[in-house]
């Protein structure tokens, strides 16, 4: 009889326990579930859904599969996405290469590490906005880069945001200066992590910096490399800041990617259900790449 009372006792105080655990969770959980789980459930309803938000939601029309199949002969849903990969694959592999060549040389040769890592690294934590802006002047007719252009003998410079042919390469190129900086933290960070033995041995074996550095600092990298490549194509994805403030999708489309132009289908043209549908695309296409970076780094990642 006493040890069932003990038991018992036991139970109470372990149940106690739990209870203000869950207690002091539940305002985090119960945030999450409101701000997160609710709003992307509501999406998935909506992408097969006809909603204009100003209806109402008692207006709601459900028209299955009807979104998507429209999608297939939006021809800006096709452009953004055409720019949208024009983008990635540019960024990324530009960024990282960057990033790492800094990162590298920074480690190796300069002095005052610290101080060159955060001056490459204020862009990424700068205000897109404010960025944007200064990029923008930059760009514009009578910015520094045109009249250092026309100082060098270019009669016509490109006009750059104003010109389809140049406004996404002026895109990529800001984008890809306000990355490196972040990327080339992260890799630094790496680098501290080689172990001194590995190159002292192969400086013994009479090995050369490029020999080092293609044989044992890339490889070692390669886990960071890995995590900036998955975060880096997950970002490019989602770019819409500096589209929206430079160029605001021109000119004609020509820097409307997918985030952006479900923006516009969102807010400026109220289509909520055509928008939480390419919502959707876009979270299997993001899936479609970390499942495939996933699978493939069990070929080059060295833990």
């Amino acid at each position: 009889m006493a040890d069932n009372t003990i038991k018992i006792s036991r139970r109470r105080k372990i149940l106690l326990q739990n209870l203000k655990g869950y207690a002091f969770i539940a305002p985090n959980y119960i945030l999450m579930l409101i701000f997160l789980a609710f709003p992307v459930l509501f999406s998935f309803i909506l992408a097969l859904s006809d909603w204009d938000l100003v209806s109402g939601i008692k207006n709601i029309i459900f028209v299955g599969f009807e979104n998507f199949e429209t999608m297939v002969g939006d021809k800006w849903f096709v452009n953004s996405l055409v720019n949208n990969f024009y983008y990635t694959l540019t960024v990324v592999p530009a960024t990282l290469f960057l990033s790492l060549l800094i990162a590298v040389l920074i480690n190796d040769f300069i002095y005052g590490k610290a101080v060159f890592r955060l001056v490459i690294f204020l862009p990424y934590i700068s205000n897109i906005v404010a960025v944007s802006i200064v990029w923008s002047l930059l760009y514009s007719k009578f910015g520094p880069i045109v009249s250092f252009l026309k100082s060098i003998g270019i009669q016509n410079p490109p006009a750059f945001l104003a010109d389809r042919n140049w406004a996404m390469p002026a895109i990529i190129i800001m984008s890809i200066w306000i990355s490196v900086g972040y990327a080339a933290m992260i890799y630094s960070a790496g680098l501290q992590g080689i172990p001194n033995e590995l190159y002292e041995a192969s400086f013994i074996d009479g090995a050369g910096w490029w020999h080092r550095f293609f044989h044992i600092t890339i490889p070692m990298l390669s886990p960071t490399t890995f995590f900036l490549l998955i975060t880096s194509v997950i970002g490019s994805f989602k770019v819409f800041g500096q589209i929206q403030v430079m160029t605001d999708g021109g000119p004609m489309g020509a820097t409307s990617v997918l985030v952006y132009y479900i923006y516009t289908s969102a807010f400026k043209f109220y289509k909520f259900g055509y928008a939480s549908s390419m919502a959707l695309v876009l979270f299997v296409i993001i899936l479609i790449f970390t499942l495939i970076q996933w699978q493939g780094q069990k070929k080059w990642v060295n833990y």
